[in-house]
């Protein structure tokens, strides 16, 4: 349940981010702003790394311990 929570922290912080930074992008450089593709894409991209670290981080823990 703790994995979960988690992740759904992460994709909340990591869409509202998104949002807050591609209209600041967008606004400079004066293009057209999608809130789906930004929210969407952000999301994914938050959920891939949280977990790859996460999971990195793991196998140090278990690799140590065997020593």
């Amino acid at each position: 349940m703790k994995w979960l929570e988690a992740n759904l922290v992460v994709l909340f912080w990591a869409v509202i981010f998104g949002e807050v930074i591609g209209y600041i992008v967008g606004a400079l450089k004066q293009v057209t702003y999608d809130y789906t593709t930004i929210g969407v894409t952000m999301a994914v991209v938050a959920v891939i790394a949280v977990n790859g670290i996460m999971l990195l981080g793991r196998s140090d823990v278990k690799s140590s311990e065997d020593n």
